[in-house]
């Protein structure tokens, strides 16, 4: 079964809207676009491109997918994170696109969680999400994600689109990998594994 990755820009508060830039997104009269920018440095950029490159496809919603068709096929064509994205195959979820035509784009259609749990059954290696917040809402909601690779940024922001919601289902996870950069990013990597466990704390209990 191909895994699926969700890879998310948040900042420590939870958001999860518009770190790239100002006009990426200001839905609500978000006016804090851009906030993750100032944490970027080259090995950061290059620890993101190590994870693009891991990747067999991508799954991104509407916004994603317009936002990166506009953009990555500017990229020059030395440039190993734009020559990975614009090349291989990525699948959009859509309820108002009718089509897509960036290269090696496919419009999923029905169910979206149907859609993407028929995509983990088929032949390929990983699936990752990029940005994507709606869409991801929906895969929480249906279990679907087997991987968080999470980069926390240094800054509240207070209000704004965050990644988890009311909709999450209870999961347990694994911490497979934590490291800091330079800049104060924490980058956390946790897997999917098994159900919530439960306990008690207090000195009643031997576990203080």
């Amino acid at each position: 079964m191909r895994r699926l990755l969700v890879t998310t820009f948040l900042s420590l508060d939870g958001v999860m809207q518009a770190p790239g830039g100002a006009d990426e997104d200001r839905d609500g009269g978000f006016e804090h676009g851009g906030w993750a920018v100032p944490h970027f440095d080259p090995a950061l950029i290059e620890r993101v491109g190590r994870l693009t490159e891991r990747a067999d496809a991508l799954l991104l919603g509407r916004k994603t997918y317009e936002g990166f068709a506009s953009t990555w096929p500017l990229a020059e064509a030395d440039d190993p994170i734009g020559a990975k994205i614009n090349g291989m195959r990525k699948y959009v979820a859509s309820r108002t696109l009718d089509s897509v035509s960036w290269r090696n784009s496919t419009l999923l259609t029905g169910d979206v969680a149907e859609a993407v749990a028929e995509l983990k059954e088929g032949e390929g290696g990983e699936i990752q999400v990029h940005g994507s917040g709606g869409l991801i809402q929906t895969l929480l909601a249906a279990d679907l994600v087997d991987e968080f690779h999470l980069l926390i940024f240094p800054v509240l922001i207070g209000s704004g689109k965050r990644l988890f919601t009311g909709g999450t289902v209870p999961a347990g996870l694994r911490p497979a990998e934590t490291t800091t950069s330079n800049n104060g990013v924490l980058v956390c990597t946790y897997v999917r594994e098994g159900k919530v466990e439960y306990g008690a704390m207090g000195p009643e209990t031997g576990n203080w």
